[in-house]
C-alpha cells in the first residue's frame, strides 16, 4: 500500500490567518490542531478550518511543497484555496469520511 503524505492550509474563523502543513495523516494532524492538542501558533490564533490540502507521494515531495507554499505570497495561497475550495468550508468531514 503506498503511503501519502499531504500539505495542507488552514484558518481561523474570519480567514485572517493562513497556516501552512505537512503530514503524513492528515486527519489526525487537523484534529490536533482543532482540539488544540500541540501548542502553537494555530492555537494561539485559534486556526481550526481545513481549507486546502494536497497529496504528495513522498515525503520530499510535500516538503518542498510545503516550502513552496509558505514561500509564496497571501495572494498566492488564496488563489491555491480558491481554487480548490472557492466556499472556503470546512473539508474536515470530508477528509474523515
Amino acid at each position: 500500500m503506498e503511503r501519502l503524505f499531504f500539505v495542507y492550509i488552514m484558518t481561523n474563523q474570519h480567514h485572517a490567518v493562513l497556516y501552512t502543513g505537512m503530514t503524513s495523516d492528515l486527519a489526525r494532524r487537523v484534529h490536533e490542531h482543532r482540539t488544540k492538542a500541540v501548542a502553537g501558533f494555530t492555537g494561539r490564533y485559534n486556526v481550526d478550518k481545513l481549507v486546502f490540502y494536497e497529496a504528495a507521494a513522498d515525503a520530499n515531495a510535500a516538503i518542498g511543497r510545503e516550502k513552496q507554499i509558505k514561500a509564496g505570497s497571501r495572494k498566492k495561497k488564496v488563489a491555491l484555496i480558491d481554487a480548490m475550495n472557492p466556499m472556503w468550508r470546512d473539508l474536515y468531514d470530508d477528509v474523515v469520511s
